[in-house]
């Protein structure tokens, strides 16, 4: 028999198939006991005695690959893996998996929600009706907008196609394709700064490199068009926090909504008291379907490499 360590509380609350996976692999499976992430030194303290590590956000550094001494995969429950040093687990020989693709529609689903939500201000109408109060909050439509998608991967397509059904003109700038692959999809490939510049609103979908700062630093949020509206569901490390409620404070921008932190949860921020800001606790790849996908993707890829087999989705 094997352990598979599992750090992440949302690993199969909807469906009992990852489960299933596991003990048909012969693997016991170690449940969370909190409904959070595991913190550093809980990671050190279970991981020598597991045999695969199953994880959502939890920071899976060189210190907790050394730790796990009998590790043989290391699996991250959803498809960004800047949070493991994949250095260490290469050096270590140790297959990284993920679930590429398995949450792509929750995520553009959100973005697009949000998009709306945010033009709309529809949770400051909420919360003021919840009140006592009755106002006429205006803001603008999306038809005839223009929408820039930095990061064309599977979230930015199924967000262009999104966009594209509400009559809205589409920008993208992704310096990994080819124009055709944008041009093909009724979007116009553009350069980074024409993005921001040209577009009524830019999303983000792309990963962040951890130790480098802000793609959106001060200077490229002031760049955005003025009333401009800035919609982040990737990673928190992609946006100048700081700058971008000056911004919004400011009224250079026009309102912003954010499913990602640099810090999470959200703790002291400026983001806190900025205007016409949307705020979601990172639930962008919390739909039932999502999460069974994922659990269900990446279970089985622990379950071939514990039978000595090779996965099918690797990042290392």
């Amino acid at each position: 028999m094997t352990t598979t360590l599992i750090t992440t509380p949302t690993f199969g609350r909807f469906s009992p198939e990852p489960w299933e996976i596991l003990d048909a692999a012969g693997s016991t499976a170690v449940r969370p006991h909190e409904t959070r992430a595991m913190h550093a030194d809980e990671l050190l303290a279970g991981v020598p005695d597991a045999d695969a590590l199953i994880v959502g956000m939890d920071q899976v550094t060189a210190e907790v690959i050394e730790a796990g001494s009998r590790l043989r995969v290391i699996a991250k429950h959803g498809v960004g893996v800047d949070n493991i040093d994949l250095d260490a687990a290469r050096a270590r020989g140790i297959p990284v998996v993920f679930a590429p693709g398995s949450n792509s529609r929750a995520v553009a689903e959100l973005t697009f929600g949000l998009m709306i939500a945010a033009a709309r201000r529809i949770a400051a109408a909420h919360t003021a009706v919840v009140a006592g109060d009755w106002p006429k909050l205006y803001g603008p439509e999306l038809a005839g907008r223009t929408l820039g998608i930095i990061g064309f991967g599977r979230i930015g397509r199924l967000l262009a196609g999104y966009a594209q059904a509400f009559g809205m003109t589409v920008l993208g700038y992704d310096p990994f394709l080819d124009d055709g692959e944008l041009t093909e999809r009724g979007v116009r490939p553009v350069g980074f700064s024409e993005c921001l510049a040209a577009s009524d609103f830019v999303s983000l979908h792309l990963p962040a490199e951890p130790g480098r700062p802000p793609l959106l630093d001060q200077r490229a949020l002031r760049t955005m068009k003025q009333g401009a509206c800035l919609v982040n569901a990737a990673r928190g490390g992609l946006v100048d926090e700081t700058a971008l409620a000056e911004l919004l404070h400011s009224g250079h921008l026009g309102a912003a909504a954010l499913d990602a932190f640099a810090t999470e949860p959200l703790t002291d921020s400026p983001l806190r008291t900025a205007p016409n800001l949307l705020l979601t606790p990172h639930i962008g790849a919390c739909s039932h379907e999502a999460n069974r996908d994922m659990g269900v993707m990446v279970a089985e890829d622990v379950a071939r490499v514990l039978r000595g087999e090779l996965p099918h989705h690797t990042a290392t």
